[in-house]
């Protein structure tokens, strides 16, 4: 398909403020080597986009998954304060930060590009770790509080990586390589994030030895620390980022039309919002509460905290093979086929694992590998394709909106699974837990199916194309683009395609 702007402006009149001294030849010259070093700067900045991304997706992996292992340090800690009631609390802080940042941060970065929006979350991330390491109170509780303030400020920056990074990480990756854009997207997206489960694990086992068990205050302040300085070590290559050519030939930064965002695009939001929802309620609550379930299966004694943590250790490296194995699929059987997959086998075994409960809980290292094999399908259908549909489902204008609002549900659909996780336990009992999930990867596999579009990996910039004429055939005629691509949305665009897309 033909360009949809050329590389510069055919409104630039730079001829006419040119010094008589120069030749023409010499300002052609001049022009060609100025674009030149742009396009090698822009590929540079493109490898070190997708890097980055991966790089700082770890340290949201880390962050997700930091209260599985101190929420049951705290509750050894403070047996009496650290009721359910706060350590539901500390899971929920983090959770409502994070839908908060979403949507904040997915408009951000349509709107200022997604360097300034990456910046930002880096910056809240670290000053909630470093408020969450110092927190301090004149009572216990008063301390539990300024950590849910805390974790709240850190949930603001993990939760707008998820459009940031990843928008950017998936318009770099369609410039580097195309034919393997899915795979590259899920090794920098879903396989850091879900490597930050056995790395805060890992990380807590050292502390833990360093420390001893007569010190855990300073166990789990080391750990919130140690979050602190993950973001960092990627902060100079995002200073130095440039926003994607996509980005650039694509944003709308004024008038907006939503109404006509919402009539192109509410099938497919409903079908991300809807399978993230359902996603983020089996699998939260099943990661933050998944060492308080392994710790009432190991059999007590004075190192329960360890045993616990190595066999949480053991689940997460289970769970991550899912991943590589849904970069490998997702060009193959598609992205949809892949997800429903996934979500299958919540429903296979959610059901093993909940109708046997009481036998299986008694082989502990079989309980484990059940558990972990059904969050390993998690990772491999909906939490390898949830992110990488979202972020080629919508057209660069609006791609950073749309990806937060989806996750924002799942986080969403998380809050309300990590609140219903004791309830549930409390009044059903234990086994339903598992029972519940299987429900809901039925409910994913119908979502899927009817809502979710079969996309095979096409170029993002086609997606971009069939927007702007849509928009054009309603009669919106705002700008698109920002820099040298800047241009009216219906400058260059064939008429046949725009009637195409009136008779559609």
């Amino acid at each position: 398909m033909a360009e949809v702007y050329p590389e510069i402006s055919s409104h630039d009149n730079t001829t006419d403020k040119r010094p008589p001294q120069h030749t023409s030849s010499e300002l052609s010259a001049s022009e060609s080597n100025s674009l030149e070093t742009r396009t090698t700067r822009q590929k540079i900045s493109d490898l070190f986009t997708i890097f980055a991304a991966g790089a700082a997706l770890i340290s949201d992996g880390y962050q997700n998954n930091l209260m599985t292992m101190t929420n049951v340090v705290l509750r050894k800690e403070y047996p009496k304060q650290y009721t359910s009631y706060f350590s539901t609390a500390v899971s929920n802080a983090l959770l409502v930060g994070e839908i908060i940042g979403q949507i904040v941060v997915g408009l951000t970065c349509d709107y200022f590009g997604r360097k300034f929006a990456i910046i930002v979350t880096t910056f809240m991330i670290v000053v909630g770790g470093i408020l969450a390491t110092a927190a301090s109170g004149t009572t216990i509780h008063g301390m539990f509080w300024m950590l849910i303030v805390a974790r709240g400020i850190v949930g603001f920056g993990t939760g707008g990586e998820y459009p940031a990074s990843s928008t950017s990480a998936s318009e770099a990756a369609n410039e580097q390589n195309l034919k393997h854009r899915g795979p590259l997207f899920i090794l920098v997206t879903n396989l850091p994030l879900s490597f930050g489960g056995p790395l805060a694990v890992s990380i807590f086992l050292i502390v833990l030895s360093a420390a001893g068990q007569t010190h855990l205050g300073i166990v789990w302040r080391v750990c919130m620390g140690i979050g602190c300085l993950l973001p960092l070590t990627v902060f100079y290559f995002r200073m130095k980022m440039l926003n994607s050519k996509l980005y650039r030939r694509g944003a709308i930064k004024k008038r907006v039309p939503y109404t006509l965002v919402l009539r192109y695009y509410w099938r497919r939001l409903l079908g991300t919002c809807g399978a993230w929802f359902l996603y983020d309620f089996i699998t939260f609550p099943n990661g933050v509460f998944s060492a308080t379930i392994l710790s009432g299966v190991v059999k007590k004694g004075p190192h329960n905290i360890r045993s616990t943590a190595e066999w949480q250790l053991l689940l997460g490296a289970i769970a991550l093979p899912g991943v590589i194995l849904g970069a490998w699929l997702c060009n193959r059987i598609g992205r949809k086929n892949t997800m429903m997959l996934g979500f299958s086998g919540y429903l296979v075994f959610g059901l093993i694992i909940g109708c046997a409960y009481e036998q299986i809980t008694k082989i502990l290292p079989l309980f484990v590998i059940f558990y972990g094999l059904m969050q390993s399908c998690g990772n491999m259908g909906p939490g390898d394709m949830l992110g990488l549909l979202s972020s080629e489902s919508y057209a660069t204008a609006v791609r950073g909106t749309c990806y937060g609002i989806s996750a924002a549900l799942g986080k969403t659909g998380a809050a309300l699974g990590t609140q219903a996780f004791t309830p549930i336990q409390l009044h059903l009992g234990k086994r339903w837990t598992f029972i519940v999930a299987a429900i809901c990867g039925v409910a994913g596999i119908l979502v899927t199916y009817f809502f979710v579009p079969d996309l095979k990996g096409d170029d993002l910039k086609n997606e971009d194309e069939a927007f702007r004429a849509f928009l054009v055939s309603k009669g919106w005629q705002g700008e698109m683009g920002e820099d040298d691509l800047q241009a009216l949305a219906d400058d260059g665009m064939p008429s046949s395609m725009v009637e195409e897309v009136k008779r559609a």
